[in-house]
């Protein structure tokens, strides 16, 4: 007995006095496994006959990078200064002319599905965000019911369980709209997919001084300065307090600011920097861009400029007004975007000033889809012109009236117009949406890492899909894809690692097959080998008539393309190989299987049933999107 009570009171100081520290490191551990760890010690009777034992705490890699995912939204291709655009983008030029560019890299066309196949490695009908999570905008199909199942871990889990802090902050955009309140459940929320932290937004847009905004697993209050410096601000915070603690332990940081998606909101500082700028108009602009395209061989120097998209007037016949409104639009878009690569450089300063810089990996993908087709012909300030419906000649007289409130909170839609967003997607053809096109699915990618990029300022052409990021980044870690996350099993990965072309710039292509698929809008690439379809769906889409859409996807005009050879898809070889057509269209038809694609929807009656729905889902759901448009929901 005596020795049991000196046992016990040996344990009270040796152990207990720590108890809750033990008790964590246990929890801690249990949490960031895989599977629950067969236990190796011994149980007697008593504690004299008893053996202890803890799991050894996971730890990442020994001297494992930090990992940042940079992703801004709505940017379009020819954009920034560090692709070519004339767009002042320092921070990210500095990152690319000390790192690589990724000219040949695609997204999913929108927001949600490329942040699902970002986040998971896999398709994005593959882990059911066809569509989006918003209940107007979901099915009850496999491919669309916009919730991502356990069995497709995300990067935050897959690194939290690899001793990784994992931190995520901006535009989450993956939340069910019925599980977006403080009463949960949280599973689908940043916090139940591996995200230690979260502060931002989990919509597909907010205003950016009065956001959605949500800390962790709670609705917070904004307080009125924009969104952009807020989370910078929450990013640095959590490293912060991170490193005093655990100075080494890496950090996983998904930084995805709402810009520069609408509503363009900016001070006034930034966007009368561009005061003048944009007068020659948005031809003159392509011309720009491309030239520099050229000269920085981001494009083959054997490239023809496509001509302007249908619908899009020269901008020489417009007239004085249209020019002055739509200049000022344009003035307002490329002021936020120059803010928000100020606010990474904050970041990225931040990360230098504290010595972490160098040993830190960071991806930035410039754009989740093209650049936006949803500020109409003329511009959006408020909404009101779309909801109202009035004409052409009206709708720029309202604008032209409420010209200061570009970008101001009052200001509340502010999107540009359709010749700004074709000038931002420069050298392609069409925009945000269409996954048939380039214009839709291409998008910079700069990877940036001191300690490992030997080929500072390469450029890489291999062809990539942002489900690649995730191997990627697991290979380059030196961590294994797990086989189980919180006793789940996981379903393959998708994605191809792109470690293979960071030290050679001619290796060959790995990524070989990948389909595209958006509101009817469909390809299938394969081989440097492209068909496309185009299916017009007026309801998604301000910038063609309802009389021209194609209801019957049977109708759809599918086209041919070599991309090795026509990389902007300006030849339409269908009616030359129409073999090779019917090869990828066989090709497509398997993908969609595979991955949940079928059934086609067409959203234009999908959304016009549920509009009309009496259930308080439905009309929580239209109040959320403030009287939104058909054609401006799928933001």
């Amino acid at each position: 007995m005596k020795t049991q009570i000196k046992s016990i009171s040996r344990l009270s100081k040796a152990t207990l006095l720590s108890g809750t520290l033990i008790i964590s490191g246990i929890a801690s551990a249990v949490a960031q496994s895989s599977q629950t760890p067969v236990y190796q010690g011994k149980v007697g009777k008593t504690l004299a006959d008893s053996k202890e034992w803890w799991p050894a705490p996971v730890k990442a890699p020994k001297g494992a990078p930090n990992v940042i995912w940079i992703l801004l939204d709505d940017v379009g291709f020819g954009a920034t200064s560090a692709f070519g655009g004339v767009i002042s983008t320092p921070t990210y030029d500095s990152l690319a002319n000390n790192g690589l560019r990724y000219t040949n890299f695609h997204t999913a066309a929108i927001c949600a599905p490329t942040r699902a196949a970002l986040l998971t490695g896999r398709n994005h009908h593959y882990v059911h965000m066809g569509g989006f999570a918003h209940t107007i905008l979901s099915a009850g199909f496999p491919g669309y019911d916009g919730r991502i199942p356990a069995d497709k871990g995300t990067i935050a889990e897959i690194l939290r369980e690899n001793g990784y802090n994992t931190f995520a902050v901006g535009k989450y955009g993956l939340t069910p709209d019925e599980d977006a309140t403080d009463a949960g459940p949280f599973d689908r929320w940043p916090s139940g997919k591996g995200f230690d932290h979260f502060f931002g937004f989990l919509g597909s847009q907010t205003d950016q001084y009065k956001p959605d905004l949500v800390e962790d697993n709670a609705h917070v209050k904004p307080d009125g300065r924009h969104l952009s410096e807020q989370i910078t601000d929450k990013a640095i915070s959590y490293i912060t307090r991170q490193q005093k603690v655990a100075p080494n332990k890496p950090f996983f940081l998904y930084y995805a600011p709402g810009a520069t998606h609408a509503p363009h909101q900016v001070a006034k500082e930034w966007s009368d920097l561009y005061k003048g700028k944009f007068d020659e108009g948005w031809d003159v602009f392509r011309e720009k861009v491309f030239a520099e395209q050229k000269r920085k061989g981001i494009i083959p120097q054997n490239a023809v400029l496509p001509p302007r998209n249908a619908g899009i007037k020269a901008w020489n016949t417009l007239s004085a007004d249209e020019k002055r409104l739509y200049a000022r639009f344009m003035e307002v878009y490329a002021g936020y975007l120059t803010y928000t690569d100020h606010e990474t450089e904050r970041l990225v300063s931040y990360l230098k000033q504290s010595g972490q810089l160098d040993n830190t990996l960071i991806f930035v993908v410039i754009g989740d889809n093209g650049a936006s087709k949803e500020g109409s012909q003329n511009g959006d300030i408020d909404r009101s012109i779309l909801v109202n419906s009035q004409s052409e000649a009206e709708t720029i007289k309202y604008n032209l009236n409420k010209i200061d409130e570009i970008g101001t909170p009052q200001g509340t839609e502010a999107n540009y117009p359709l010749g700004w967003a074709q000038a931002a997607n420069t050298p392609f053809k069409y925009w945000k949406q269409d996954a048939n096109s380039e214009g839709g699915t291409r998008n910079p990618l700069i990877v940036f890492y001191p300690k490992g990029i030997k080929d500072k300022g390469g450029i890489r052409t291999q062809y990539s899909h942002v489900n690649d990021l995730l191997p990627t980044t697991l290979e380059y870690l030196g961590i294994k894809a797990p086989e189980y996350i919180k006793g789940i099993k996981q379903d393959t990965l998708q994605g191809t690692s792109l470690v293979y072309s960071f030290d050679n710039a001619a290796a060959p292509t790995r990524h070989n097959l990948q389909y595209y698929y958006i509101f009817g809008s469909r390809s299938i690439y394969h081989n440097g080998w492209k068909a496309e379809a185009l299916h017009n769906t007026a309801f998604f889409n301000p910038s063609r008539n309802i009389a021209d859409t194609a209801r019957s996807y049977e109708k759809d005009k599918w086209e041919l393309y070599n991309l090795d050879k026509d990389f902007n898809e300006r030849i339409d070889l269908a009616a030359k190989y129409p073999e090779k057509l019917k090869e990828l269209q066989a090709l497509f038809d398997e993908q969609a299987k595979t991955n949940n694609i079928y059934p086609f929807i067409d959203w234009d009656d999908v959304f016009k049933q549920r509009i009309h729905k009496k259930s308080s889902v439905a009309q929580s759901t239209q109040q959320s999107m403030i009287g939104t448009p058909p054609n401006q929901i799928n933001k």
